[in-house]
């Protein structure tokens, strides 16, 4: 049963996808606390802490163990916390021998930390396959598009003309970001954890044979190793959710732009169609933006576990008494609903409905008022800037009370057909003439998305160790 829509039966796949969902299953978990506990032996072994042969032979029992999750869950209730129950299933089903070694000199929250750390270093993987895959759809639509023209609107009224593909170039400016960020959160957060009671690998020694043990546990479980124990500092965790939310707010912006581009009365684009998506059950007429609805409600959902985060920073002493409990809920729920709505975006972005014709009739809808800028900045060298902005603002309210285009009302005014000619006027009223520099932007953006990382493909398939 499931009490949450990640992992309900019924409205899981909105929110997220079954790759995602496997790297942060209950199995998964315990296995990567199992992978840490067998990793530091190793380390332990190489680095002359236990005997050498001890770090393998646990490793090759732990590759076949069999656990009582039964017996895992009562015990955790009972302790609080996972680490100290597995140890003792662990120690039970190793040979006497090796099993006083398991777990030597850590701490419970080493192991939990570690764990996760696997986990977000797997799942940031497919975060970055969906951000890769999402840089080729945007950039393919930005080029395709560069000079389709299209209404730039501000406070949801028309502000100037801009192309559909600059629209989708600066989505694509995010998404590049996003990935450039990845590469530094992989180099300053998936840190490994290894400190003991409270952080200064005391039971180790006062040399440095506990540092000798974190260098070699970074290198057997591919984390980087920091320079002092990290677990009362949690703010590589919260960068890592607020990373996550800051997707969610690129996405979210597209699904709201979406959202109203596909309503009826601009019909400007559409979600590809799929029979019955978006159905409704009085309405037979309605297909409703159903991924940009669910992208939209995965950005807030990510912005409020951010927020979970930031609390869990703020731990006590040398061992949180709680906030560390909230990662527990938000990094699982941010990873899994991130994904789903990267995987909603580009279902929504690869097969979507551009309608060009409506693009260009919205354009012209305002009938010339759209390019009243480029009417006024041609004025202002003749008769200054405020006195241009005065005269076509009159203009523009003559045309709006009275149903006309601009360039009727423009030819009928003394001052402007004294200093601009009327081909000057045609030009200037023409919104496919006022695209600023947004075409080399777009040419641009679409440069530097060659340049940034694989494809979404590539890393997908590194992830399944292809």
């Amino acid at each position: 049963m499931s009490v949450s829509a990640i992992d309900s039966r019924i409205f899981r796949n909105l929110f997220g996808n079954q790759e995602i969902r496997n790297i942060f299953t209950d199995d998964a978990y315990v296995k990567c606390l199992i992978e840490v506990e067998a990793a530091l032996a190793r380390a332990q072994s190489k680095t002359g802490v236990i005997p050498p042969e001890a770090g393998d032979s646990i490793t090759n029992t732990f590759a076949n163990i069999q656990l009582d999750y039964d017996r895992l869950a009562r015990e955790t209730d009972v302790v609080g916390y996972p680490v100290l129950p597995l140890v003792c299933q662990l120690v039970e089903k190793t040979p006497d021998e090796t099993s006083k070694y398991i777990h030597w000199g850590a701490t419970t929250q080493d192991i939990m930390d570690d764990a996760s750390m696997l986990q977000i270093k797997r799942g940031l993987v497919l975060v970055e396959s969906e951000l890769a895959a999402m840089k080729e759809i945007l950039a393919r639509l930005a080029r395709t598009h560069r000079d389709t023209p299209m209404a730039g609107r501000t406070h949801l009224q028309h502000a100037l003309p801009c192309t559909f593909g600059y629209k989708c170039a600066v989505y694509l400016s995010g998404v590049i970001r996003h990935l450039e960020r990845i590469q530094g959160i992989k180099q300053r957060c998936l840190l490994v954890q290894f400190g003991g009671a409270a952080g200064t690998l005391a039971s180790l020694g006062s040399d440095d044979t506990g540092l000798r043990v974190r260098e070699q546990l970074a290198i057997e479980l591919g984390l980087q190793n920091p320079a002092i124990t990290w677990h009362v500092a949690r703010d590589n965790i919260a960068e890592i959710t607020n990373f996550l939310a800051l997707v969610g707010g690129t996405l979210g912006k597209i699904a709201m732009d979406l959202m109203i581009m596909s309503s009826n009365e601009f019909d400007e684009v559409s979600e590809p169609f799929v029979p019955h998506r978006g159905a409704s059950s009085t309405m037979p007429q309605k297909r409703n933006p159903i991924s940009s609805e669910v992208i939209l409600a995965a950005s807030k959902m990510l912005r409020a576990n951010a927020s979970l985060g930031l609390d869990a920073m703020i731990t006590d002493f040398e061992r949180a008494s709680g906030p560390w409990h909230l990662e527990w809920v938000a990094v699982p729920e941010s990873f899994v609903t991130a994904v789903g709505a990267l995987h909603q975006t580009n279902f929504a972005l690869d097969g979507l409905v551009v309608k060009v014709d409506s693009m260009e009739r919205n354009l012209h809808s305002t009938k010339g008022l759209i390019v009243g800028e480029a009417v006024m900045m041609a004025l202002a060298p003749h008769i200054g800037r405020q006195k241009a902005h005065d005269e076509v603002y009159e203009a523009c309210k003559s045309a709006i009370e009275h149903d006309r285009t601009l360039l009727e009302v423009l030819r009928e005014s003394a001052v402007l057909t004294s200093v601009l000619t009327d081909e000057k006027l045609v030009g200037l009223c023409d919104p496919t003439q006022y695209m600023g520099a947004s075409q080399l932007m777009v040419d641009e953006m679409a440069r530097r998305a060659n340049l940034i990382l694989p494809r979404g493909d590539v890393l997908a398939a590194q992830l399944r160790g292809e």
